[in-house]
């Protein structure tokens, strides 16, 4: 058992198809032609049995009278008729003439009564025969006596020897018939999965997530095209990741060569200090110490983003109430040329996540309305009973062809290019949101300005 199923994990899975197929159908063809054989042995033998039924019954209504004998005796020929004797069940009233079909103590048993009439195979002159063996009926009284009716059944067995011989062809044909369609039908069926085969390990030689499988024309629904259509899908999301991630390389690589830059400028500054004034000593080591905080925020940013999912020790049941008011006090004191206004409607209700995540959320959302606002400006933060944030400022707003790019890494808008910050604040903010089971979504608001929308998840 273990030497066959390690042959049948080393065959390919086509071979293996072809060969179930193969004998899924050849068990059939075999099952067929065995019924059919038994059906026309049954008849022939049914249709000489029948005739020495008929051959039997015609002699005992002739000699039903008569005295043991043997009335007929060319059996030895092919064209003869029936043999057939009487014979008594006592043997001393035997006829002189010898009998020509065998009688045996059965045959006495049947003459006497004592045994139901019978079939048997005999040979008479070297030829097969089939002889029945009956009671005789209505017999003189006193008198017992069996209707012995044997014929020739040379015909009968030539046309069970041909029937077989013509079965074992026919079998034979229908298990080289069931090869070829099992070969068809796995080459066939398993076409697909070839397919998905190759372009699979295509991908994993060339590395171009852009190949994709081959579909068949027209719609249709069986399960290998909709495995093709699947893996096809599959390849698309990947492509997309690894496009997002070369992207997210290429811009990271990009908002880091300016800070960079000045910061190695600066350090080459400080090296000569000996031939710097106080003043632009002190320029020098501002200017390093501001680069250094934007590099450090930036990296950081870049780590959370690289996150999928919030790790679950740290998740908690938190008042999302209070992660709001608190983050807006924060938010007054850095941003003290704008007003603030909050209404909190949440009262005590909770969310699961991880609080320092959604307060990074929160104020991420006020320092981008903030930044956008206009000295005096207000930024209007409204919580609802049912926990739906919203954020609005009275700055230019977002425009239709920015608003679709609005949460991309490092996606800065036209209006926003002079402004400090890396472009990744939003992309952040859209992340926590998913990884906590809200939405965010951002729209121009009513009478100008932007219009961020958080939906969390139902109050716990």
């Amino acid at each position: 058992m273990r030497a066959h199923a390690r042959w049948r994990r080393r065959r390919p899975l086509r071979t293996r198809l072809a060969l179930a197929c193969t004998a899924a159908v050849a068990l059939v063809a075999l099952g067929v032609c065995a019924a059919a054989f038994s059906i026309v042995r049954y008849e022939l033998l049914h249709q000489l049995n029948l005739s020495l039924t008929q051959q039997s019954t015609a002699i005992q209504q002739e000699y039903r009278n008569q005295p043991p004998q043997t009335i007929r005796g060319e059996c030895g020929f092919l064209a003869a008729p029936a043999c057939t004797q009487i014979v008594p069940a006592d043997p001393a009233k035997d006829p002189s003439t010898p009998y020509l079909l065998p009688v045996t103590g059965a045959t006495r048993q049947v003459a006497a009564g004592q045994r139901a009439g019978y079939y048997s195979d005999i040979t008479i002159s070297g030829h097969p025969a089939r002889m029945l063996t009956t009671p005789m009926g209505a017999a003189p009284p006193g008198t017992h006596q069996a209707v012995q009716v044997a014929l020739r059944s040379d015909a009968a067995e030539d046309g069970v020897r041909q029937a077989g011989e013509l079965m074992v062809a026919v079998a034979a044909a229908g298990v080289l018939l069931a090869a070829a369609l099992g070969y068809t039908v796995a080459r066939t069926g398993l076409m697909p999965i070839t397919r998905l085969t190759t372009t699979a390990e295509r991908i994993a030689t060339t590395r171009d997530a852009g190949l994709r499988i081959e579909l068949p024309p027209g719609r249709r629904e069986d399960e290998l095209t909709r495995l093709a259509a699947s893996f096809n899908t599959m390849l698309g999301e990947l492509e997309q990741s690894v496009a997002a991630q070369r992207r997210l390389v290429a811009d990271a690589s990009h908002e880091l060569r300016t800070p960079l830059t000045a910061l190695r400028t600066n350090a080459e500054l400080l090296a000569r200090v000996d031939r710097l004034t106080p003043a632009q000593q002190d320029r020098a080591a501002t200017a390093l110490q501001r680069q250094l905080r934007e590099v450090t925020g930036l990296v950081n940013d870049l780590i959370e983003l690289a996150r999928d999912e919030e790790p679950q020790p740290l998740i908690e049941q938190v008042h999302f109430g209070a992660v709001v008011t608190h983050c807006v006090a924060a938010a007054r004191d850095h941003w003290p040329a704008i007003a603030f206004s909050l209404l909190d409607q949440a009262g005590e209700h909770t969310v699961a996540g991880v609080p320092a995540r959604l307060a990074r959320l929160v104020t991420n959302l006020l320092d981008n309305a903030a930044k956008f606002s206009p000295p005096g400006g207000e930024v209007e933060v409204v919580l609802t009973a049912d926990l739906r944030l919203t954020v609005r400022d009275h700055g230019p707003g977002i425009a239709p062809e920015d608003l679709p790019h609005v949460f991309d890494r490092f996606y800065r808008a036209s209006a926003a290019r002079a402004l400090p910050g890396s472009g990744l604040g939003l992309a952040m903010a859209r992340q926590i949101a998913h990884a906590h089971g809200a939405v965010l979504t951002a729209e121009p608001a009513p009478g100008g300005g932007a219009l961020f929308r958080l939906v969390l998840p139902a109050p716990g």
